[in-house]
């Protein structure tokens, strides 16, 4: 797969992809999510914390290999 150099409509270079976004994205909601649930489970906010961190790390792994 070819990377084009994607520029917006002022000329400048892109940060990211739109895929990139999207995935970036999803993990981002799905770390929040597991972090708020774990929280309301009763776990302190650090613990939360590092579980939304692995959910969050394992769904950039995820949705890396399902969106094309």
């Amino acid at each position: 797969m070819e990377h084009e150099n994607r520029t917006s409509d002022d000329g400048k270079a892109a940060l990211l992809s739109q895929r990139a976004a999207v995935v970036f994205l999803l993990a981002a909601l799905v770390g929040i999510g597991a972090a708020v649930l774990a929280a309301l489970a009763g776990q302190v906010w650090p613990l939360a914390v590092s579980v939304g961190s692995g959910a969050g790390a394992m769904a950039v792994v995820f949705f890396n290999q399902i969106i094309d």
